[in-house]
């Protein structure tokens, strides 16, 4: 079995979703996909979210806690950072790891069990793929409806590389479901699930929006 078909055996088709229960092989392969620089582009990504100290942050779709582990020291101890994810596996090798101020939940971006407003920051990294695509626009209210009036938003998805070498290299890794494009795929359920797109930008493999809640009381 291949890589890619190890990684993604749930995700043949780019819209089914699914989840991906080999976290260890996961890393592995995020490790070579980025060519040894993963941590240097998610310390950006997460600079990119605005982290602040004692934010209350939730990350859907946190997979190995990859990410969160990032940004715990950032929010510090008087912060929070919450990684949502349906994967058993994910959760359980995150939680093995979790520094004291991150906690894992197992759980779908389409309903996350968490009150209104319990977030000042949601970030999602490598997930949205991930979600039927049915579920996509019901997962986003869901991230609107869990940050507070005012709180931010940071979606970030895979951006195939432009050379042609690079990208059969980082397909074969990757599989099917990754070869999309980044904006087609995030870049109308944001504004439709009700935020305010502020920015969007580029690292390695990686395309981002960056939005907010307006501040007000009301839901979508």
């Amino acid at each position: 079995m291949s890589l890619g078909k190890l990684l993604h055996h749930h995700d043949e088709h780019p819209d089914a979703g699914g989840t991906i229960d080999r976290p260890r092989a996961y890393e592995i392969s995020a490790s070579i996909g980025f060519l040894g620089g993963r941590r240097a582009v998610f310390t950006r990504l997460a600079a990119a979210a605005r982290p602040r100290p004692g934010d209350r942050v939730l990350d859907v779709g946190c997979g190995t806690g990859y990410l969160s582990r990032i940004l715990s020291p950032v929010v510090g101890p008087r912060g929070h950072v919450t990684g949502l994810d349906p994967s058993p596996a994910m959760i359980e090798y995150a939680a093995r790891r979790a520094p004291a101020n991150c906690a894992y939940v197992q759980g779908e971006g389409q309903s996350p069990p968490f009150p209104d407003g319990s977030f000042d920051l949601v970030i999602s990294s490598l997930a949205v793929h991930h979600m039927p695509a049915e579920a996509r626009p019901e997962a986003l209210r869901q991230m609107f409806r869990v940050l507070r009036p005012g709180g931010r938003l940071l979606i970030a998805e895979f951006r195939p590389p432009t050379v042609r070498a690079a990208r059969r290299v980082v397909g074969a890794l990757a599989g099917p479901a990754m070869r999309h494009d980044p904006r087609d795929l995030i870049g109308a359920l944001i504004p439709g699930a009700g935020f305010t797109v502020e920015s969007e930008g580029e690292l390695p493999l990686l395309y981002y929006v960056r939005a907010t809640r307006p501040p007000s009381t009301g839901t979508v």
